[in-house]
């Protein structure tokens, strides 16, 4: 069911990712969520726990700062606190301590998936299902999948992603090599490149989730968009064929060369950087990363980006892509009658066809509500939303579905795939162990 709605969603998603027949928001013609002041007058405090702290999100951070000065002008009494955290740190660390303590902030950086369904398993979020039907937002947003859990809404998305291969249009053209549309148009223009001293694929690999980007949407091509449930489900294994292929695949990448040297010893910005610079041909990448690689004082390729799906593999994944609604705001369950106004308006300031038209344009993030009007965007990010629109289907990435300790263990092997220091036979054989023993945990504790 999960799968099906992500494609009818990805499916529903035109050229220019629709021009929503839905009507404007009518919340702007009373410009609030109607607040009040907080009890006698007395302060009402709120803390905003965002991952918009690089020097790459300078933007997005400046349009938060906007949201939270025009939703305290709103609120009497209101006083917002900004705590910018990075967002895997967020993510792994902080916030999940502070869930496990039961005082998070009262709004957050929320991630979908497995993230939303535990923290809403340990009591702690906000039912947001009342609040967008009294704000009238429910039916202005793509999806909301990746936060509801039995039926109701925990998170609302704040914006799209899609993953893909970036590539640099000047390189593959002087080199006579059109954007490969298989497996072996990849590997033949990756050597190609490599014999003219040209990086077929920029990869920092310090960071592990990095590396897995790619071998995701690889498995998922040799081994189908159902793979990962069937992982949760034991009805498909790490160790089957199909799967054992694309790390097999991906591991001839490493043994080839193609991939930056030192990978293991970068961190995420030198894989942009790589590519930026005009050093490598190729970069597996998201959509949030056009914001750096079009900034012209940070990019010397500006011009020069084009964005695909990976190439076929030949598999029953084919031509699917890695996209969705994931990344969200959520809130406290543990909030008062004069934060809950507030949140309120928050909300209401922060989810609007002016604030996400803004996103696309200024930021290139895929919108997560319909939008009316979808001019004045750059080429590149129409492109990446092309992509997504005409892609087969779309599935959410492993790590908002698959348990902590099989991510854990799938991004250290893949660290040591990459150092020569495993092969993907014994790499998942080991993977399928932790996913056995995961899923075995999981059937005691429901």
């Amino acid at each position: 069911m999960r799968r099906r709605t992500l494609i009818q969603v990805a499916g529903g998603v035109t050229v220019s990712f629709i021009l929503s027949a839905c009507s404007s928001l009518n919340l702007t013609n009373s410009g609030s969520a109607t607040p009040a002041p907080g009890a006698k007058g007395e302060p009402v405090m709120l803390t905003i726990r965002h991952t918009q702290v690089k020097d790459t999100q300078k933007k997005r951070l400046a349009m938060l700062q906007e949201v939270v000065k025009n939703t305290e002008a709103k609120v009497p009494g209101l006083s917002i606190t900004l705590d910018g955290v990075e967002d895997k740190v967020n993510r792994f660390e902080k916030l999940r301590a502070e869930m496990a303590a039961g005082n998070p902030p009262e709004i957050f950086d929320l991630f979908g998936g497995t993230d939303t369904k535990d923290y809403v398993k340990a009591n702690r979020l906000l039912d947001l299902t009342p609040i967008l039907n009294e704000l009238g937002l429910m039916d202005k947003f793509y999806s909301f999948e990746e936060f509801t859990v039995d039926g109701k809404i925990y998170g609302i998305p704040m914006a799209g992603y899609v993953e893909g291969l970036y590539y640099n249009k000047k390189i593959l053209s002087d080199n006579q090599i059109k954007p490969p549309q298989t497996w072996d148009d990849l590997l033949a223009a990756a050597a190609k490149l490599k014999a003219q001293k040209i990086t077929p694929f920029a990869l920092a690999a310090k960071d592990s989730w990095v590396i897995n980007m790619m071998s995701n949407t690889m498995w998922v091509r040799t081994a189908g968009p159902s793979s990962i449930e069937g992982f949760l489900d034991g009805s498909k294994h790490w160790t089957d064929p199909d799967v054992v292929d694309a790390f097999e695949k991906y591991n001839l990448l490493v043994k080839k060369g193609y991939f930056q040297e030192g990978s293991l010893a970068l961190s995420y910005a030198e894989q942009q950087n790589k590519f930026s610079s005009g050093e490598a041909a190729f970069m597996f990448d998201g959509s949030w990363a056009n914001t750096p690689l079009l900034d012209p004082e940070k990019s010397a390729i500006v011009k020069d980006i084009g964005f695909m799906s990976f190439p076929d593999m030949g598999g029953p994944g084919d031509g699917y892509i890695n996209g969705g609604w994931s990344n969200a705001y959520g809130f406290s369950k543990k909030v008062t009658p004069a934060q809950l106004v507030a949140i309120k308006e928050f909300i209401v300031q922060m989810y609007n066809e002016s604030m996400q038209k803004r996103q696309l344009v200024e930021e290139g993030m895929p919108p997560a509500m319909k939008l009316q009007d979808t001019s004045n965007v750059n080429p590149l990010i129409t492109q990446i939303l092309d992509v997504f629109a005409n892609s087969k289907g779309a599935f959410p990435a492993f790590d908002s579905r698959i348990q902590t300790k099989v991510r854990e263990k799938l991004e250290r092997g893949m660290q040591e795939l990459v150092g020569g220091r495993t092969d993907p036979v014994t790499l998942m054989s080991e993977i399928q162990k932790q996913q056995d023993a995961s899923n075995k945990e999981e059937t005691h504790t429901n």
